[in-house]
């Protein structure tokens, strides 16, 4: 099979499968300009699936990196009226969203940290319909992968230009699971099967808590009251089926907020607003972070941590077994996206409003009484090894082998 062709059935798996368009919907796909190639693909698959109109919101990480270094402080911390306007009119009209991610992790190495901070937190509190109805899978979304040529380069050292872009292509279309043999739809209602036995075992088994230990880290997470494991599907307000990550090799839920002690260490580095963060280490009392370090990156670690009170806490506790391929690939990613899928991970700041019981229609002070976390931020880190045990522990107080050497029990 050709690169094209196999770009032809991404293209359709993201539409059919992915983010399931229905006729008469809203797309809105955000890409960057080097990818318009693919993004073509994914429009045309979008029309023909009956969409009524694909938004296109193109990016440039150059451009983009020039805004943060020369706009005016005034700027970065006032997003327009128009911008708002438009995300809110969207939202109402439940548009879905793809992310299709593909930039250089560090490409924004260089700006200054405050000034991104600036703008990050502004458009967080300014567009917050869009993370609400995303949360909440009030819509449809999608986030997958496009092979950039600065990212191909930074995962593949030895090789440059197409020769790197190829080669993570292949590596991508590996891990959506496109084949020179099989149905990728196929392949990934076969997947979704599996992942949802392991998630619907945990919910049953409601646990108050999760101990984890490695050679690196111990510590305990408590799980929120009514607390719902879930695992590559979700289900937006309209019923509409989607799969809001390809990858995803992941079952996650909601931790309490209240009940996390302990220490942690980062096992990969996080690319987090164009800047690496490497060797993460907090420490956790009574569900708060009191003390964070890393080797590269702090200053952006810390301005994450202070982003507002939730973003003290954690908001996801996911499950991902060594054994995942992406992690016997072998290959470091520096995205969130691919690596969070090859390590068991954890998230600072909100908790996804479908990991709880009545998450969708309760007041939010309702919610945060059961230890359900409420932040503007969301940022996955990855914490899991092959020598990683967790237990789960009984509301009677009962150990139950959850992972055992990096793996499922």
């Amino acid at each position: 099979m050709t690169l094209d062709s196999k770009l032809n059935q991404y293209a359709s798996l993201i539409v059919k499968r992915g983010v399931n368009v229905q006729p008469g919907q809203t797309i809105i796909l955000y890409a960057a300009v080097d990818e318009a190639h693919f993004a073509r693909k994914i429009v045309d698959e979008a029309y023909k699936a009956g969409a009524k109109e694909v938004i296109l919101e193109w990016s440039d990480q150059s451009v983009t990196k020039s805004f943060l270094t020369y706009a005016p402080t005034e700027r970065l911390e006032n997003i327009p009226d128009y911008e708002v306007q438009k995300a809110n009119q969207l939202m109402d009209n439940y548009a879905s969203r793809i992310s299709l991610i593909s930039q250089d992790p560090d490409g924004l190495s260089t700006v200054d940290t405050k000034k991104l901070h600036m703008y990050t937190k502004a458009s967080q509190k300014a567009l917050s319909r869009v993370r609400e109805a995303t949360m909440k899978d009030d819509i449809s979304w999608l986030v997958v992968a496009a092979a950039g040529q600065s990212w191909a380069e930074k995962v593949f050292p030895d090789l440059k230009g197409e020769q790197a872009v190829e080669r993570l292509w292949e590596e991508i279309f590996k891990a959506v699971r496109i084949d020179d043999h099989s149905d990728a739809i196929d392949n990934w209602n076969q997947h979704i099967k599996k992942l949802q036995t392991k998630a619907e075992w945990l919910t049953s088994q409601n646990f108050k808590a999760l101990h984890y230990k490695n050679t690196r880290s111990d510590f305990t997470i408590g799980l929120a009251d009514g607390h719902i494991w879930e695992a590559a599907i979700s289900k937006d307000k309209s019923g509409n089926i989607f799969i809001p990550n390809m990858p995803t090799e992941e079952v996650f839920t909601a931790p309490d907020n209240r009940h996390i002690d302990g220490h942690i260490e980062a096992t990969l580095p996080l690319s987090y607003q164009g800047n690496l963060i490497e060797n993460i280490k907090l420490d956790f009392k009574d569900g708060r972070i009191v003390k964070s370090d890393a080797t590269k990156g702090l200053d952006a670690l810390n301005q994450l941590i202070d982003t507002d009170d939730g973003s003290n806490s954690l908001g996801e506790v996911s499950l991902v077994p060594d054994a995942s391929p992406i992690s016997q690939s072998g290959i470091l990613f520096f995205n969130t996206l691919f690596d969070e899928n090859a390590s068991d991970h954890l998230a600072i700041g909100a908790a996804y409003a479908s990991n709880i019981r009545g998450g969708k229609t309760d007041k939010l002070e309702v919610l945060a009484k059961r230890g359900w976390n409420i932040s503007d931020v969301h940022v996955d880190f990855m914490i899991g090894s092959p020598d990683m045990s967790i237990d789960g522990i009984t509301q009677d107080d009962k150990i139950v082998p959850v992972f055992r050497s990096g793996n499922w029990a």
